[in-house]
């Protein structure tokens, strides 16, 4: 991955999946726990994280063993900055993933139809 691909994912981080994140954050600990710059976190960290282990982990095996790594990562990090347990944090991955997932593949459609290219992965 080059420097300007890291920099895309992280405004689409910072654009798409933060306020996702923020409001699926907040159908299940609360505004309290919940801070939208927290979610930003999430985001750019979880990008920039999974960066460096994609670097590090390179071939099939670190494939698999990155993906393992990207998931507890996510997780830890929806479950330290959102202040709720593993489950939860679980629960928060999956349908921000879900609902980031759908917006991105609608966002894509469009930005390919108007000539430029799709949105990046962030999975």
């Amino acid at each position: 991955m080059d420097f300007t691909t890291l920099l895309i994912q992280i405004v689409v981080a910072a654009v798409i999946l933060a306020p996702v994140l923020w409001i699926v954050g907040k159908w299940f600990v609360g505004k309290e726990k919940a801070k939208f710059t927290d979610a930003v976190w999430i985001g750019v960290l979880g990008v920039i994280i999974g960066a460096l282990t994609s670097f590090l982990l390179p071939g099939l095996l670190g494939s698999l063993l990155g993906t393992i790594i990207m998931i507890v990562v996510w997780l830890a990090l929806i479950k330290h900055f959102f202040d709720c347990g593993w489950i939860k944090a679980l629960v928060i991955a999956i349908i921000a993933g879900i609902i980031y997932w759908i917006i991105s593949l609608i966002l894509s459609f469009i930005l390919v139809a108007l000539g430029f290219p799709p949105l990046p992965s962030l999975w």
